[in-house]
């Protein structure tokens, strides 16, 4: 399956862009190019607003949508994210505009929402399908303000050739996980690639596990941080991190991962060098552009249980679009949405994109390394990646900061998550 994340390797706000964790504004906006539809002006024209990597699939589906014209442009996450949030202020921000899932950025449908920029979308019918695990990354207070066509999930990229040489299979859990690195590592091959040095990369081990040590005991553990009931310290985080650095003190990870980055770990999988990297599923294409053969590689869940039945996994709902609440043509900018949330829109959007339809039929394309990903999201043992609960931008980068003097022997585990609570209770 093609995909647009194939363009570039991804840097930190290439991550965030692609799985719809957000990421705080932080430069300058550049002038927007506009790159679609009409140039003209008038009341039937519906200005649209999006990130790069919604360009390819809203490219297709403005076309094929006949009643009304667009002025379409797209533009990097932090450029965009500055330019309509600031146009959002002023009361002049496009009708259609991109929206990040959950709570966590300046741009995040959480945070525009409350501050009533939003429109409500919740006499949409698509709207009743949301499944139940993810309304938190679509819905503030029980309505719908965020379209968004799908999911990308996070698991272990890996490397079918070193597994046969090793004669492993994929682990159901985490201490057949354990026994797999082992054996792994005894055939002389890393047994998982982790470039730390590139920030995103840090969380995304953490995010594998936490689902299975948090959200499978306590699924209404986002709404008890919120409340102040709960916090990282006293919670299956905790689990989390000790599984984390306990791979690194067995040695199954490659030396120095704090001066490794997210390409060089790319090329130790692709290459055979490692076995596996746990990564998000939108960076498939670049795994298999740097393989000599593509085939080579799958993707399995990361089992973060002992018993394969209380395995949850992360699936996190990419960025989408809101429609203005204050825009002139907000009846026909809802309209659009409500035609982006046809069956056949969601499918062609997701797999314009390589995500995973929020609703299935039998015309879904899914990339069919992501298979063993859909029972959990089907049954639903998939949460939304954590970020996008989270009530302010700097959590995550303190997470990041976390994770790499973690990995650095410069914190404890206990330091760190009470550092992470102060930081997600600030205002």
């Amino acid at each position: 399956m093609t995909s647009s994340f194939e363009r570039v390797p991804l840097s930190r706000r290439g991550f965030l862009r692609v799985s719809g964790i957000g990421a705080a504004a932080v430069a300058l906006p550049a002038a927007l190019t506009a790159c679609g539809g009409s140039s003209g002006g008038s009341s039937g024209t519906l200005r649209l607003v999006g990130v790069a990597d919604q360009q390819k699939p809203l490219d297709l589906l403005t076309k094929a949508y006949t009643k009304s014209k667009f002025t379409t442009s797209f533009a990097p996450t932090d450029q965009v994210q500055t330019s309509v949030r600031t146009q959002l202020g002023a009361g002049n921000a496009p009708d259609v505009h991109v929206v990040y899932p959950g709570d966590g950025s300046s741009m995040s449908m959480g945070q525009i929402a409350k501050a009533g920029l939003l429109a409500d979308l919740s006499d949409q019918a698509w709207t009743k399908k949301i499944p139940a695990s993810f309304k938190p990354a679509y819905q503030m207070d029980g309505k719908t303000f965020i379209y968004s066509a799908g999911s990308s999930v996070i698991g272990a990229i890996y490397n079918k050739k070193v597994f046969a040489e090793a004669e492993v299979e994929p682990p159901t859990t985490w201490s057949e996980f354990l026994e797999v690195c082992e054996k792994i590592k005894k055939k002389g091959k890393i047994p998982i690639a982790l470039g730390a040095q590139t920030q995103w990369v840090t969380q995304l081990i953490t995010y594998a596990l936490v689902p299975s040590t948090v959200y499978a005991k306590n699924p209404q553990f986002d709404a008890q941080m919120k409340a102040g009931s709960a916090s990282f310290a006293q919670s299956g985080w905790v689990q989390a991190l000790e599984m984390y650095l306990d791979l690194q003190k067995r040695g199954f990870f490659n030396d120095n991962p704090n001066g490794t980055t997210f390409e060089q770990a790319t090329s130790m999988v692709a290459t055979g060098k490692a076995a596996m990297a746990i990564q998000v599923s939108a960076v498939l294409p670049d795994f298999r552009k740097a393989a000599t053969n593509a085939d080579d590689l799958s993707m399995f869940p990361v089992p973060g249980a002992d018993k394969a039945a209380d395995n949850w996994i992360p699936a996190g709902v990419v960025v989408g679009l809101g429609v203005s609440a204050r825009g002139k043509n907000k009846d026909a900018a809802k309209a659009f949405i409500e035609f982006l949330g046809e069956q056949r829109n969601i499918n062609a959007w997701a797999e314009a994109v390589a995500c995973v339809p929020f609703v299935r039929d039998a015309s879904s394309k899914i990339d069919p390394v992501l298979d063993p990903f859909l029972p959990f999201m089907d049954g639903g043992k998939a949460v939304p990646f954590m970020d996008q609960a989270w009530p302010n931008a700097e959590v995550q980068p303190a997470h990041f900061a976390m994770v790499q003097e973690l990995l650095g022997g410069k914190t404890t585990i206990a330091e760190g998550l009470a550092k992470l609570d102060e930081t997600y209770r600030k205002k």
